[in-house]
């Protein structure tokens, strides 16, 4: 059976509940004290380079003018440029999902139309259909809406059974 090693975390643990012998601890240390600062290059590889320490500028060395402001740092509210002032799109409608049901006649003459309509280059959709005919009842005199109202025969409303 293979033996798993403790995490890092398990590991800290388990030093901390188990006391260290004081010779393991005289090894590890001398171990690192042993090992060198820098890496050193194995068999093959080329030695690390020395990056040069970079020096600090001191704030004394700055120039004393950066430290007071020009005129020219900060530009003035004549100087900025204008707002450019933003195309207002117009607001989409909100949509209102519904259900409706309708009388298998008047399903089919609304097929019937769909059909002529793509037979005139124009293919609409259902809700097209329905909402041509809601703007046309809209355009009509009150006499003429009643009228139209009249001639729809009332059914009973629900989901049909069945």
């Amino acid at each position: 059976m293979p033996t798993t090693r403790p995490s890092p975390a398990r590991k800290t643990a388990l030093l901390k509940t188990t006391p260290l012998k004081a010779a393991s601890r005289k090894t590890t240390a001398s171990k690192s004290a042993a090992r060198p600062a820098a890496k050193v290059a194995k068999a093959g590889q080329a030695a690390p380079t020395q990056v040069p320490a970079v020096k600090k500028r001191s704030a004394a060395a700055a120039p004393a003018a950066s430290a007071t402001p020009k005129a020219t740092d900060h530009p003035t509210k004549s100087a900025r440029p204008q707002k450019v002032e933003k195309v207002e799109k117009p607001k989409k409608p909100k949509l209102v999902r519904d259900s409706y049901t309708i009388p298998k006649a008047e399903y089919q003459a609304m097929e019937a139309l769909k059909q002529r309509a793509t037979a005139l280059g124009q293919p609409p959709k259902k809700s097209e259909i329905l909402r041509a005919g809601i703007m046309a009842l809209a355009g009509l005199s009150d006499a003429a809406l009643l009228a139209a109202l009249a001639a729809v025969p009332a059914i009973k409303t629900g989901r049909p059974k069945g």
